[in-house]
């Protein structure tokens, strides 16, 4: 393999990378933030004018095509990216007003407490717990767009909220009295709403999400396909449900969703995905791989994961011609403990024509 050096950023790609960096930041196991001008790079060489972030997590990506002008679809597994995705890359144009988030923020529109009573002396104090569910007593009675944003706001609030964004533990650990720590979640709220409407712009191309499984994707019909999906690490696991079941509770108020109610975090069942598993990842990357041959490939890599590169470049060379290999020096964790900690890596942007 030789490392080629990755192209230089157009002017299109600067204005997209700029675009990107004002995107509200979820501290999100993987996320892209830091290589997105790079990536930018990488699309405006590319052209075409159609494109799918088919493992989209916290939805940087997504919204970085939308600057360059694709027509994104935005997939994940999980429920509360589709949020993020419809509120920052589908919406084209809707914003919460300051009376709507007046309104969140006010007297509940009934009595539930759900989340007081589930989550009693977890992870937040007790008037945040009742903000969470008076703002969703609100939220019910929006529609579209708005119930997008004021969602994907309150997700944010949450993860900025709770120490270093995961909710692996319960006590306060990490609290190392930063702002995000001292401000209440009708606080965050307010300032992630802002931060969310800040973002919404009309591209004049047609966006979309989907949730669910990557092979139920449709196969064709990108000129781009982005794949960042979960890397199987060496050690320790990359179990996105455990870190963010809370956010994935609370996007939905935990509708359809099983609580394992003799854990002290009280996570949600885990969902299978072939991607998570030294044994099944190489033959789950290599269905991608086929799913996508239409498409230009553009992956994401590290080098902490399992398989390694020569046997990605080797499976991507099944179905693709061409395979260029382009490495960034980056940090990367796994986790949150001692043994996980961030480690240096190389980040690989893997393109297949």
């Amino acid at each position: 393999m030789t490392a080629l050096p990755l192209p230089e950023l157009s002017a299109e790609a600067r204005r997209a990378a700029v675009m990107a960096s004002k995107f509200p930041r979820v501290r999100y196991m993987g996320s892209k933030y830091k290589l997105v001008e790079r990536l930018a790079a990488v699309f405006s060489q590319l052209g075409g004018s159609t494109a799918i972030d088919a493992f989209s997590g916290s939805g940087v990506v997504s919204y970085a095509l939308k600057s360059l002008g694709y027509s994104v679809t935005s997939n994940d597994f999980l429920n509360f990216p589709g949020f993020i995705a419809r509120a920052a890359v589908v919406n084209q144009g809707d914003a919460l007003s300051d009376e709507e988030v007046e309104s969140i923020c006010g007297t509940p529109a009934d009595d539930r407490d759900f989340i007081q009573d589930k989550f009693d002396g977890l992870y937040f104090t007790a008037d945040d717990r009742k903000f969470l569910d008076g703002a969703w007593s609100h939220i019910e009675l929006l529609e579209g767009h708005k119930r997008d944003l004021a969602i994907a706001s309150l997700v944010l609030a949450a993860a900025r909220k709770q120490p270093r964004g995961v909710f692996t533990f319960t006590d306060l650990r990490y609290d190392d009295g930063r702002r995000d720590l001292r401000l209440s979640l009708k606080e965050h709220f307010r300032e992630t709403v802002k931060a969310y409407n800040g973002v919404v712009f009309d591209s004049g191309h047609e966006c979309f999400t989907a949730t669910g499984d990557v092979f139920d994707l449709p196969t064709k019909g990108y000129d781009i396909a982005y794949l960042d999906p979960p890397y199987a690490p060496p050690r320790d696991d990359n179990c996105y449900i455990k870190r963010y079941h809370f956010l994935e509770g609370l996007s939905v108020y935990w509708r359809g969703q099983t609580i394992l109610e003799n854990t002290k975090t009280k996570k949600l069942a885990k969902r299978y995905t072939p991607f998570s598993y030294k044994h099944s990842v190489e033959d789950a990357l290599f269905r991608t791989f086929k799913q996508f041959h239409e498409s230009t490939i553009v992956l994401s890599y590290s080098s902490n994961a399992v398989p390694d590169l020569a046997t990605i470049e080797r499976l991507l060379r099944e179905v693709k011609e061409k395979v260029d290999v382009h490495t960034l020096e980056h940090k990367y964790s796994f986790g949150t403990h001692a043994t996980a900690a961030r480690r240096n890596a190389l980040e690989y942007i893997i393109i297949g024509r």
